[in-house]
């Protein structure tokens, strides 16, 4: 039994709620303020495998590469398998400054990348996708499976809520996410999403002209 007492009521927040409520209140500033993002530091979100095409292998190098050669730094999930060890590799050879965030869980299972700039460990899936977020200037998803959906549809959540203002991009490699394209169009169609919302992402097939416009 919850006994109220108003007056000397005594409310404790997690850590978590309050790092929420902390963007949020940034975002609400930048949204008043017309901030305009600087990418010095750019996340891809992409898959823990390499796909069936070699296009996705390629298409991460390419972007991995383009990032580097602009001195952008990449930040991304820290894992040295699939797609993610595909775009970390490409940005390190090409002398780029490469951040890794991993949940303990994951490294203990010894996919963390040990050839980084920079590898952050963190206490949850949760906490590394605000470390993420917090350590970005703008995202980008390359093709993956439940956990690329998961880190694009919250960051681009976070948007519609006015958390961020950063800019959001998918590299349509092989037409991998043409139809989600076509199925976010219908959804905005039956009234479920604003115009201004599914227009938070921005689409393209090639590294260097989607950064270009973000």
């Amino acid at each position: 039994m919850v006994k109220e007492s108003l007056p000397s009521l005594n409310v404790h927040r997690s850590p978590a709620h309050n790092d929420r409520e902390e963007r949020f209140a940034r975002g609400r500033r930048a949204a008043r303020s017309g901030e305009v993002t600087t990418l010095n530091a750019l996340c891809v979100f992409c898959g823990s495998t390499t796909g069936a095409s070699p296009a996705y292998r390629l298409a991460a190098e390419r972007l991995g590469l383009e990032i580097a050669r602009r001195h952008i730094r990449l930040v991304y999930g820290g894992g040295r398998v699939g797609l993610m060890g595909v775009v970390a590799d490409a940005a390190l050879s090409a002398g780029g400054e490469v951040l890794g965030i991993i949940p303990r869980a994951l490294q203990d299972r010894e996919i963390g990348h040990a050839g980084l700039t920079e590898l952050r460990i963190t206490g949850s899936m949760h906490e590394r996708k605000a470390a993420m977020e917090d350590a970005s200037d703008g995202f980008i998803a390359l093709p993956g499976g439940f956990g690329t959906f998961d880190e694009l549809c919250e960051i681009v959540t976070w948007a519609q809520l006015g958390i961020h203002r950063k800019p959001i991009g998918i590299l349509d490699v092989n037409g991998f996410y043409t139809r989600l394209g076509a199925f976010l169009d219908s959804v905005m169609a039956e009234g479920f999403i604003r115009a201004d919302h599914r227009a938070l992402l921005m689409e393209d097939d090639d590294p260097a002209s989607l950064i270009d416009r973000m």
